[in-house]
């Protein structure tokens, strides 16, 4: 981190200091890109309790007169061809489709919306009412850096996110533990049913929920799991000794990686599989949608 030191002792508002240490960092039970396990040293930090909301949010933009990148429109030069439906300021937003589709189809139920923003997260005629204490959403990385700076604060790097989701737990599948749902209670904000197309959960439940409104894990961190996707610092890079998969597959993705920014923490819509402590989502650094959050961190011993 580079962020100013906390002095010693000093206690920061709405954060929770979190010891450093050595870790497992990834899993060798999912997916080649969490891949090899290995211990990884984290240095002390303070991390925010919570993801950011839409309220904080709100005092940012209205201090500085941001304006985020699903509200600017693309410049046409950079995208040839391209529908200019496409070209308008907007975002990703999720539309549940009403039978089983196919999941290598992304466009069955993410959408290009113009109009979607943080500001209506549904797209045009959505408003913020009622959402001050959910997770501001339909953040790219530039605007979470743009808050971070803004807040004196930074994103975490992968490692410290990985390490403060954990709670002090070793080689835990969850943020809580193994079992994804303890006594049969939920844990996360986190898609039940047959995803995409089957939410078993009340209307009045769909979408993020209001920060804090799960348990905390061992380090008192809420939402390290569900609710918004939480943008790190940290580039996507095959692990030390990651071994790509063999033959041109593998040479694209190597290059794919390395124009792609880290999330973590799994979204409101997204099935247990994803909310593992240690997988690894990422898109590249304009990216925006619905789910699409942050939480910041700072240095501190």
């Amino acid at each position: 981190m580079t962020a100013t030191q906390v002095p010693a002792g000093r206690r920061v508002k709405g954060m929770i200091r979190v010891p450093g240490g050595v870790f497992l960092m990834g899993s060798e039970d999912f997916y080649q890109e969490e891949r090899p396990v290995r211990r990884v040293q984290v240095d002390a930090f303070w991390m925010d309790a919570q993801p950011v909301t839409v309220a904080e949010f709100r005092a940012f933009v209205k201090a500085t007169g941001y304006v985020t990148v699903a509200e600017r429109p693309l410049d046409p030069a950079q995208y040839p061809g391209a529908d200019p439906d496409l070209l308008r300021p907007g975002s990703l937003v999720f539309y549940q489709p009403n039978r089983p589709v196919d999941l290598r189809d992304v466009s069955q139920w993410w959408r290009y919306t113009p109009g979607a923003s943080w500001r209506h997260p549904r797209g045009p005629g959505s408003t913020l009412g009622g959402f001050d204490l959910h997770p501001v959403t339909h953040v790219a990385a530039e605007d979470a850096d743009a808050y971070a700076a803004w807040a004196g604060k930074e994103l975490p790097t992968e490692a410290e996110w990985e390490f403060a989701a954990r709670g002090g737990m070793e080689r835990a599948t969850y943020t809580w533990g193994d079992d994804p749902a303890p006594k049969d209670r939920p844990m996360a904000n986190t898609w039940q049913g047959e995803f995409p197309w089957q939410n078993l959960k009340p209307p009045r439940r769909h979408g993020t929920s209001a920060v804090r409104s799960f348990p905390p894990n061992g380090f008192g961190l809420y939402d390290m799991a569900g609710n918004v996707w939480e943008w790190t610092s940290s580039g996507y890079t095959g692990y030390p000794g990651y071994k790509p998969l063999p033959g041109a597959l593998g040479e694209y993705n190597g290059k794919f990686m390395s124009s792609q920014i880290v999330l973590r923490g799994g979204s409101c819509v997204t099935p247990e599989t994803h909310i593992r402590a240690t997988y690894r989502n990422f898109f590249s650094p304009a990216t925006r949608w619905q789910f699409s959050g942050l939480r910041l961190a700072r240095d501190g011993a």
